[in-house]
């Protein structure tokens, strides 16, 4: 039987490789360079949600607080207009190294899980190939699964999402090649 504790290896390694690839992937690659965009009049909303005092959270605009209000005519009028969410973060610089030490707890919470799920379905000595074929579909899901949703029920462009799931795609691989390549033999 193969434990967690004879996967720190592979889930250490795997956690270096997602964390240079997706630095390589935000910070040289092209693909992302368009997943956001400045507003029209930037100064003006930013004023505008300055003067409402609002607070971190995200926001959907126009907002319905039931069934009853979505079916109301004044607000299926709102819709006309312009449709969104708005995700508001805290004031000041961004904290990148809060950012990045979140993002390789995470990374080593994915390890964790592709180490468990695998482990629970191979033993020791399986092949490489066999190995890399189920930590690489436990990763890829991983990795990129849960941007769907944020396409479907949040409006994110399917190019973002595209993008997003292709990037979860290469850290699957990264993930399934440093398990298949450091499993229990």
């Amino acid at each position: 039987m193969v434990t967690i504790g004879m996967l720190w290896l592979p889930i250490l390694i795997a956690t270096v490789l997602v964390f240079v690839a997706s630095n390589m992937v935000w910070m040289v690659l092209p693909h992302h360079k368009s997943d956001t965009r400045r507003l029209p009049d930037e100064a003006a909303a930013i004023d505008a949600l300055a003067r409402q005092g609002v607070r971190p959270g995200v926001y959907r605009f126009p907002w319905a607080g039931s069934m009853a209000e979505m079916k109301d005519p004044a607000y299926l009028e709102k819709l006309k207009g312009p449709v969104g969410f708005v995700t508001v973060t805290p004031s000041g610089p961004f904290a990148m190294g809060k950012a990045m030490a979140g993002w390789i707890a995470y990374l080593v919470m994915m390890g964790v899980f592709v180490a468990y799920l695998t482990s629970r379905t191979l033993g020791a000595d399986a092949p490489y190939l066999q190995v890399f074929r189920v930590a690489g579909t436990v990763a890829i899901l991983a990795y990129s699964a849960a941007h769907v949703p944020d396409a479907l029920w949040w409006g994110k462009p399917w190019r973002n999402v595209a993008t997003e799931v292709l990037d979860g795609v290469v850290y699957g691989l990264l993930t399934a090649g440093s398990f298949a390549g450091f499993w229990p033999r």
